[in-house]
């Protein structure tokens, strides 16, 4: 199979969890802090993927000039961008609550755009990181899949509270799963032949974002809604894919020292 190919896979994937949260929100109410508190996990596994799988690796490849390059350009152009979608009523993509009953008739689109803008830099990290020929990191597709799972119940849930149907709730996230396979797919179809330092600033590009995306919407909306386990919840995600990442052997120790970042991929 091509690597493009493979990689629009993997990235439909891990956005495929977008349209099992408005399943699970069309059919089961659940109470809101069992959603912020499965999104404030996905936080902390987030946060670690950004850190060990992008920014370090990154690091280790190419230096630090390409990561820090790229981290703010990559936060700079996210909260650009999330300003211009939070105008409109974007910010409310992830309020499980009746907030959205508050958006004007172009919320809908405004929700979609925003969740675009959350999900594109996670699907091209994946497609980028099959280039290496290792395989697709564990630790980043878990991060991504369960980074949409509550964005994806939340804004159903809130969806569904200010009055819109089911057909355009899994039209829209079908959509967005979608655009965000062909943005892993064209991720590794444009960067197949670039060089190590241009991969790590992609990466860097996309990290800055995540975690600048993890820091405006993710955590505000999670603590909101968890009130008080939050915090516990993120360094339980940070140490649980920590550990899917380095593994650990009887004794305590990492048992990825001393291996490759493709030899710790699947």
């Amino acid at each position: 199979m091509p690597i493009w190919l493979e990689a629009g896979l993997w990235g439909l994937a891990g956005a495929s969890s977008l349209v099992i949260g408005a399943a699970l929100a069309s059919l089961v109410n659940l109470p809101v802090r069992v959603i912020t508190g499965i999104m404030a996990f996905g936080c902390g596994v987030l946060i670690s993927a950004i850190a060990y799988d992008l920014i370090m690796e990154g690091f280790q490849s190419a230096g630090i000039q390409p990561i820090v390059l790229g981290a703010i350009a990559g936060s700079v152009a996210y909260t650009v961008a999330n300003w211009l979608v939070s105008r409109s009523g974007g910010h409310y993509r992830k309020r499980s609550g009746g907030q959205q009953r508050n958006t004007s008739e172009g919320g809908g689109l405004a929700i979609a755009i925003g969740s675009l803008l959350d999900g594109i830099p996670e699907s091209i990290v994946l497609g980028v990181g099959l280039l290496g020929g290792g395989g697709v990191s564990v630790p980043m597709f878990a991060a991504i899949f369960l980074s949409n799972l509550p964005e994806g119940l939340s804004s159903a849930a809130g969806m569904l509270k200010s009055g819109r149907s089911k057909t355009y709730i899994f039209g829209l996230w079908g959509g967005i799963a979608v655009a965000s396979g062909l943005a892993a797919l064209l991720g590794a179809a444009l960067l197949g032949d670039a060089p190590p330092a241009i991969l790590a600033m992609v990466n860097a590009v996309a990290a800055g974002a995540l975690l600048t995306m993890v820091a405006d919407t993710m955590i505000p909306e999670a603590v909101e809604g968890e009130r008080g386990g939050t915090g516990f919840l993120v360094v339980i995600g940070l140490l649980v894919a920590f550990a899917l990442s380095h593994g650990m052997d009887e004794g305590g120790e990492s048992s990825s020292r001393g291996t490759t970042p493709s030899e710790r991929a699947i």
